[in-house]
């Protein structure tokens, strides 16, 4: 899924006191240290702004930086082939947690910084949130340091809704029924709008199916989109855009497309991750920017359980013989002081500390923030199947939603994509 830009990133000069010291390796011969320190980032605001302040890395740590900076795409290929043959020539990698994190942690692609990421106090591993720690743990080990985070929240039209006399929808029922209401009363705009293409729909469904009281697997690792909880969570999300959504929609609709009928003023609510939030506000792309409000996902029978993930993190290459350095360039980029610097410029970050202070929200419009601060302490931590084939398994947990959509029975779709993902969990058994 491609990440998008949030807000230009300008470059933030904050001269930071680093008094790094050097942690214990985790292996990968430590007296090979190098005193350059190979960098792979993907291009991201986030990347722009850590960039513009390497020079002040260099000089408080004596160290080089040689970065690589690469399309999500040519990132994913330059992994595959140079992790797969055992380099050494990569020491901080800038990967996807949910995506390819368990894929990389089993393939034994990443460093164990476990050790680490409690050895510093003054760093403060416990300021981060529990659901972006949590998909930066794999089998009980630290692989990875969010730096780039999102959630589900409503967006909605402040102004379609004082019009109808409607109050900002607070359960998925209000929810519902706001969206029935100004469906029947706007013929040209539609009740809700949200993704609809079966892969790319299962993020935003996901905060659905818990809210409803399920997850994509149950307890003991079995499929569980078959579940009763499921089942409803299909039925409702699909009925939403079947019943409320826009005219003729289209089931191929990733989150471009989903937000082009809300900011062109066809939908009235729109379910959507919060760091896509300036394609709302922004008038030179949104024609109903004056009128955009925000809300916490409304509450299902289970309360409101949105996602709340680290869609970026950075992790050591097992491989690199350079690892106690590669941790000092970690410790710093994701430092409080940067991080605030990062999350003033935009970038949501994964510290509890940036979103108590009020400097780290002040750039945010005031009611999201306060959407962002209720959704982050009950999140979910994955968005999508944690698997290893992620890809695959969007697939079939998606197809559902697309079935609903277009009038097929939600019960019937969820048995049969349930059994096809137990197959597929079976499979990565073996």
């Amino acid at each position: 899924m491609k990440r998008r830009s949030i807000v230009k990133y300008a470059a933030v000069a904050a001269v930071l006191s680093l008094g790094l010291t050097a942690c214990g390796g985790s292996g990968g011969g430590e007296t090979k240290a190098s005193g350059t320190v190979r960098v792979t980032l993907a291009n991201h605001v986030w990347t722009e702004g850590i960039k513009a302040s390497i020079p002040e890395f260099e000089k408080a740590t004596g160290l080089k930086v040689e970065l690589t900076q690469l399309g999500e795409d040519q990132l994913s290929d330059q992994y595959n082939v140079k992790l797969n043959a055992g380099t050494d020539e990569i020491d901080v990698m800038m990967y996807r947690p949910l995506q390819e994190g368990k894929a990389f942690a089993k393939n034994g692609y990443l460093a164990d910084l476990t050790s680490k990421v409690s050895q510093d106090a003054g760093w403060d591993w416990k300021d981060y949130q529990d659901g972006p720690v949590k998909a930066s743990t794999v089998d009980g080990k630290v692989v990875g340091v969010p730096i780039i985070t999102e959630r589900e929240v409503l967006y909605y039209r402040k102004d379609l809704l004082k019009a109808a006399g409607l109050a900002v929808p607070k359960t998925m029922n209000e929810l519902q029924a706001a969206a029935k209401t100004i469906a029947a009363t706007s013929p040209d705009t539609a009740g809700f709008v949200a993704r609809t293409n079966k892969s790319a729909a299962v993020t935003q469904f996901s905060s659905f199916l818990y809210s409803f009281g399920g997850d994509f697997v149950d307890g003991s690792g079995k499929s569980a989109v078959g579940s009763d909880a499921a089942k409803k969570a299909y039925a409702f999300y699909g009925g939403l855009i079947k019943n409320f959504g826009p005219k003729n929609v289209s089931t191929d609709m990733s989150w471009p497309e989903a937000m082009a009928v809300f900011t062109q003023g066809k939908a009235a609510f729109y379910t959507e991750a919060d760091s896509l939030y300036k394609n709302a506000t922004d008038p030179a792309k949104s024609k109903v920017a004056d009128n955009v409000g925000f809300a916490a996902l409304p509450a299902g029978p289970a309360g409101s359980k949105p996602y709340n993930i680290a869609s970026w993190g950075l992790a050591v290459n097992k491989a690199s013989s350079n690892q106690d350095n590669a941790w000092k360039f970690i410790q710093w980029a994701t430092s409080k002081e940067r991080t605030l610097a990062a999350q003033k410029a935009g970038v949501p970050g994964a510290r509890s500390s940036v979103w108590a202070d009020p400097a780290g929200t002040s750039t945010y419009p005031k009611d999201l923030a306060e959407a962002i601060a209720s959704s982050a302490k009950a999140g979910v931590g994955h968005d999508r199947p944690e698997v290893i084939t992620v890809g695959k398994a969007r697939e079939i947990v998606g197809t559902p939603i697309v079935s609903t959509i277009t009038g097929a029975d939600a019960s019937a779709a969820a048995d049969k994509a349930s059994s096809d993902f137990q197959k597929f969990l079976d499979s990565e058994k073996k």
